[in-house]
């Protein structure tokens, strides 16, 4: 389970990534995520890992299922298949880590796109492909309100 998290900071599009506390890749950036549970819906897994991992809560968040990585070597412990989510929130907080995450942080998305940052495993290609739903989600559906703070003026949706 792996979650691409934008929001809109301080005027620009950022997405949350945690510094890896564990092996494989221990102290790099990746999306937070994690390993479903027995018994555990997916959706409910994606809002627990978010919350475990940052500290965010998932309620207030547009949360939609991305796509299914499963590459064979995506992931140096074995062949893991992994669902995306993808979720967007309005000026979400800092986050705060809970588990086996060192350290969460808001980043820029241009940050990552130009190469001064790269991720574990295939997260880029996930963080690019997320980048890509929430552009064209936001071309031809409402979805651009879920950036927006629940009271909000136009102006607010133009700059978004």
């Amino acid at each position: 389970m792996d979650l691409v998290i934008f929001t809109v900071r301080d005027g620009r599009l950022q997405v949350l990534l945690i510094e890896r506390g564990n092996l494989p890749y221990r102290g790099e950036a990746a999306l937070p995520g994690g390993f479903v549970r027995d018994g555990e819906a997916l959706g409910a897994a994606a809002r627990r890992e978010l919350r475990e991992e940052t500290g965010v809560g998932g309620g207030s968040l547009y949360l939609e299922q991305l796509h299914a990585y499963g590459d064979p070597g995506r992931d140096p412990r074995g062949r893991i298949i992994s669902i995306a989510y993808l979720a967007l929130g309005p000026d979400l907080p800092m986050p705060q880590t809970e588990t086996d995450a060192s350290a969460a942080h808001w980043i820029p998305v241009s940050s990552i796109l130009d190469g001064q940052i790269t991720l574990a495993f295939d997260h880029e290609e996930i963080l690019r492909e997320g980048l890509e739903r929430a552009r064209s989600q936001l071309e031809h559906t409402t979805i651009a309100a879920a950036f927006c703070k629940e009271s909000f003026a136009l102006a607010d949706l133009h700059q978004i």
